[in-house]
């Protein structure tokens, strides 16, 4: 494995940016701006490298920007519902920034944050902490994100975190991807398929009511490849209100550490790139690019457009402090929050 690391200035900061390039010239780039991923260079069915990941043609975009490009939100990934949270029997009030609710942890989030980072033998490691009362969750919390990037192209991130006090945690990593290569178009002709037979029902303001419905017979079923655009307009109120997916679906069969390899499949015919999921997180929330348009310039200078992008964001469930039927999401003194995604880059 091959690492190259560089420093940029913005807004009096250092951002570290790192690139890995394995044996076969597949390269990874990170930044220690929000232990985000700035691009994904991988073969197609001919051996042409192509980025697969959505980028900012600056790096000063990637703050504070409404996408949360690549990044890792937290502390709280997804939505809280009108940004109430109680924990050990206190009740807070958090940051309400996008509609009626708190999502990803607040503008302050640790998207938002520079990381402290260092190059590993095969890797990178990116950590934060995360102080008692940021963005009012309660408990310091020691976070980590590590990547490693495989000769196999095989991309893996594990998510550690630590508190000193009760408080919820929910992490992941909110990647952009177009499979045919970035600036393409749209990936509405992308196809997926999910071990999920059942999706998380929200209600007009895309927050969960609670309930896991069955997906079979609706757009909701993934449990076939089907292209991303095939039902996306039908006449199917959830997916109105959120202008398409932006979805949480439960993987089938999950108990806490189980990791399943398979969990979300996309491919594209026209590339014939794929990208495999695996995952121990209990939820994967589907989001298809429904609102990028307006956003930072892209690289080159391009202009996002709507559905550009699929977003595949394995996680703990939205919501889940609220609601609890769901899996917890609770931290404790003494726990350790550990989990891992992997993105494996392979062609069909």
């Amino acid at each position: 494995m091959h690492i190259t690391e560089r420093e940029e200035r913005i807004e009096g900061a250092t951002v570290s940016i790192y690139i890995l390039e394995n044996a076969r010239g597949a390269r990874v780039e990170l930044s220690s701006l929000g232990a985000g991923v700035l691009g994904v260079w991988v073969p197609d069915r001919e051996g042409r490298l192509d980025n697969v990941a959505l980028g900012y043609e600056r790096i000063s975009d990637y703050m504070g920007d409404g996408p949360c490009m690549g990044k890792c939100p937290g502390r709280y990934a997804n939505r809280i519902a009108r940004g109430h949270l109680e924990v050990g029997g206190r009740t807070y009030s958090l940051a309400v920034n996008c509609g009626p609710h708190h999502l990803h942890g607040g503008p302050g989030g640790f998207h938002n944050r520079i990381w402290t980072s260092r190059a590993l033998a095969d890797g990178v490691e990116f950590s934060y902490v995360s102080a008692d009362g940021e963005e009012n969750y309660p408990g310091r919390v020691e976070v980590r994100a590590v990547y490693r990037w495989s000769d196999d192209n095989v991309l893996s991130l594990e998510l550690q975190a630590v508190t000193d006090a009760e408080t919820v945690v929910n992490l992941t990593n909110h990647t952009y991807w177009n499979l045919e290569g970035n600036g393409a178009g749209t990936a509405l002709c992308h196809e997926m398929r999910m071990k999920a037979s059942r999706w998380l029902v929200t209600d007009s303001t895309l927050a969960p009511t609670g309930e896991l419905a069955p997906t079979a017979g609706t757009p909701m079923d993934f449990s076939l490849f089907k292209t991303l655009g095939r039902d996306i307009r039908a006449d199917f109120e959830p997916l109105r209100f959120g202008k398409g997916y932006d979805h949480c679906w439960a993987i089938d069969g999950w108990v806490p550490g189980r990791f399943t390899a398979d969990a979300v499949e996309v491919r594209d015919p026209r590339s014939g790139r794929t990208m495999t999921v695996g995952s121990d997180q209990p939820g994967v929330q589907i989001y298809t690019g429904n609102w990028l348009k307006g956003s930072p310039l892209g690289r080159g200078g391009r202009e996002f457009e709507d559905y550009d992008a699929v977003a595949v964001e394995m996680q703990g469930f939205p919501d889940a402090p609220n609601i609890p039927s769901f899996p917890s999401q609770t931290l404790r003194p003494g726990e350790t929050y550990r989990r891992i995604i992997t993105y494996a880059f392979s062609i069909y």
